[in-house]
């Protein structure tokens, strides 16, 4: 349920006598809290956004509530990509409305400032849209969980196998802020390890930047053989286009690139990218299960792998806390996140797998390669499989992230 001010004004005009029995059922009955805090009308909006929320609700139905002797109550907020709004809407989720866990937040810098305030408030941040290694690395704490991807498996995985193909060149076009600096200090590291350089970079202010044709000439006249895009989203699309416009031939790697970048920029502009996901809706019966009964709710839109493991996550959450109790389960996060490590994750997303001590979900990563149009079988039809990295190996070695809850 989505909480509204309109919404709230009219249970009040029901009347006192109808909603004071309403109440005390209410108060006899467990309900735990969810915020969906996303991007609803920035870069992020098509990879999180309303469809995060919507992906929440389907796992609270999936898991069987109503009918689990407890209630689920979701709210939605926009952070507006910026630090201090998310900061101040988990705050007031926190402290004033009961809310126990935030989730999604696809915005790096906004997830460490979440990040701070769950460890504070001793609530739960399960971040499903940032990027930022940072979370498991200096930066983890005992109330926060990352799911999905990190700058680190993304480098790993789309940077690695480029330089192997023999991308040894790179010049980076760069978001201003925590997620575009992490990923290209993480790419960065993988090239020079394999023998590469980085020519260069430039880095763009974040939000607000549209056209990149300065960038895009800057790299262009470089030299270098790839083109590191360190950003997502609209960001992404707007710089393949461009690029595409400019003529320029040097390698584009989109280092973070949604299923929903790919339906933007259309088959004939993204066919040929080598792509890192870890979630496609048409990677097995599993991901297909799921994506049908998202397909009711929200026709002709897939899920990107960032509202995947907006259901992932709160799926695993809502496991969690039925098997300790409802009432323990809210008594203390940090607590409640301990658990969630101990139990194994699996769901219809991203099958198997586990949370490290360091608070890292592990699970497979995946490397794609978008289709041509030709290729393409019909709407959706986006990806062909070229390689599976197996979850112990997708993401960065625990003892190397300088985690302070990983014991020496």
């Amino acid at each position: 349920m989505i909480l509204t001010r309109r919404s709230l004004m009219g249970t009040a005009a029901a009347g006192l006598a109808a909603t004071l029995p309403l109440a005390r059922a209410r108060a006899q009955t467990p309900t735990l809290k969810i915020g969906v805090l996303t991007d609803l009308s920035g870069p992020y909006k098509d990879l999180g956004g309303p469809n995060a929320t919507i992906c929440a609700q389907l796992a609270a139905a999936d898991f069987g509530v109503p009918g689990k002797g407890f209630a689920v109550e979701i709210l939605q907020a926009d952070h507006q990509n910026k630090a201090d709004v998310g900061a101040e809407v988990a705050r007031k989720w926190f402290d004033q409305d009961g809310v126990d866990v935030v989730v999604d937040v696809p915005n790096s810098g906004v997830s460490l400032a979440v990040s701070g305030v769950a460890k504070e408030k001793n609530k739960i941040f399960l971040a499903d849209g940032p990027a930022t290694s940072n979370l498991t690395g200096a930066k983890c704490n005992a109330n926060t969980i990352h799911w999905v991807y990190d700058t680190w498996m993304l480098a790993h995985s789309t940077g690695g196998a480029l330089v192997k193909a023999g991308g040894d060149s790179w010049y980076f076009i760069t978001a201003d802020y925590e997620f575009g600096k992490a990923l290209q200090r993480d790419t960065t590291g993988f090239v020079t390890a394999a023998g590469g350089k980085v020519v260069g970079a430039s880095q763009y202010p974040f939000p607000g930047t549209t056209d990149f044709s300065s960038y895009l000439l800057q790299a262009q006249s470089s030299g270098a053989k790839v083109i590191g895009l360190a950003n997502a989203g609209l960001d992404t699309v707007n710089s393949i286009k461009q690029a595409k416009e400019f003529g320029i031939t040097q390698t584009l790697a989109g280092l973070l690139v949604f299923i929903s970048d790919v339906h933007a920029l259309g088959l004939q502009t993204a066919g040929g990218l080598v792509i890192s996901e870890t979630f496609y809706w048409d990677l097995n019966d599993r991901t297909r299960a799921f994506s049908e009964r998202l397909w009711a709710k929200v026709p002709n839109r897939r899920a990107t792998m960032d509202q995947a493991g907006v259901y992932s996550s709160v799926l695993h959450y809502l496991k969690t806390a039925a098997d300790m109790g409802i009432d323990k389960a809210k008594l203390s996060g940090a607590d409640t996140v301990a658990r969630m490590k101990a139990i194994p994750t699996d769901d219809d997303c991203f099958g198997p797998g586990s949370i490290r001590e360091d608070g890292r979900a592990i699970h497979p990563c995946y490397l794609f390669q978008v289709k041509t149009p030709a290729e393409s079988k019909g709407p959706w039809d986006y990806y062909k499989l070229l390689a599976t990295v197996p979850a112990e190996e997708a993401f960065r070695p625990l003892k190397d992230g300088g985690c302070p809850l990983v014991k020496a």
